[in-house]
């Protein structure tokens, strides 16, 4: 599809997501979050793209749902304004749209908050792998201050990355936070300049490409997403011994321990395309 409301640009190994609102903060529209979630598949199922950057264009990542419709913006009875604006074809798409698109991707997702990120604004890129921040951004979870509930399954993501207690604090209180306090609650793992962050969005992403194995990487991500909820082991337990035979006799674990012997970077012959477990997906 073409992109309106998003930029996708694939240079070398990473490919750059841009929510490309600028004028608006990025605010978020129904046309976004399709775009968004195409965007991450398309990432996901190209071989030559080894991580994912999310971030936004100007002086925001993505200051929330565009509300121009005024009150009725999340009506969608009133107008269709809500189905434009907000949720239909988006978020609230059969299957999850640009959540599950994050949330299923093969490839590590680097959020790169550079600057306002609310309400769905910051809930939208909870489904990212490691994510930094701006010394500008500011964070809020805003909804009961306007009469919603967090969305995007935001209740469930948030509290696996930042505690019940802490998603509590900030979800109850609906308030504004700033980059700091998102780093000592634990959303973001680094604070940078701004002129610093997408060098160092760029310099992580290059770090993974460089020197991990595609296959790894992809079950990796999907293990410790779905698993590292569960109470217990046992179900965990019966996937990743079985995961670790099957890539024992590939390729990538022999280029792994060759290259690491002999001082060089590696070479991995596997792509997630081909080359998955038979076992996976396992959900």
């Amino acid at each position: 599809m073409e992109f309106f409301e998003i930029l996708y640009v694939v240079d070398g190994p990473v490919a750059m997501i841009t929510l490309n609102r600028p004028e608006k903060l990025n605010a978020y529209t129904a046309r976004m979050g399709a775009e968004l979630a195409q965007a991450v598949n398309q990432a996901s199922r190209d071989d030559a793209v080894r991580a994912v950057i999310l971030t936004g264009a100007g002086r925001g990542f993505c200051a929330g749902a565009d509300i121009s419709a005024g009150a009725d913006s999340f009506d969608t009875t009133a107008g269709g304004a809500g189905g434009k604006n907000f949720g239909a074809g988006g978020d609230r798409a059969p299957g999850g749209g640009f959540v599950q698109a994050l949330f299923e991707c093969e490839k590590p997702i680097i959020a790169a908050f550079n600057g306002p990120a609310v309400g769905v604004g910051v809930t939208l890129a909870l489904p990212t792998d490691i994510k930094i921040a701006s010394s500008s951004a500011r964070f809020g979870f805003i909804f009961a201050r306007r009469g919603l509930v967090p969305e995007a399954g935001s209740a469930w993501f948030l509290p696996q990355l930042v505690g019940l207690s802490q998603a509590l604090r900030w979800c109850l209180t609906g308030r504004i936070f700033d980059a700091q306090e998102a780093l000592a609650g634990g959303l973001v793992s680094e604070v940078v300049e701004p002129e610093a962050l997408l060098p160092r969005a760029k310099a992580i992403a290059l770090e993974i490409a460089e020197n991990c194995a595609p296959v790894s990487l992809a079950l990796t991500r999907q293990m410790l997403w779905r698993f590292g909820p569960a109470t217990s082991p046992a179900e965990l337990l019966k996937l990743d011994g079985g995961f670790a035979m099957t890539l024992g006799q590939g390729g990538d674990v022999r280029e792994g321990v060759s290259a690491f012997l002999e001082k060089r970077p590696p070479q991995f012959p596997g792509r997630v395309s081909t080359d998955m477990p038979s076992a996976y997906p396992w959900w």
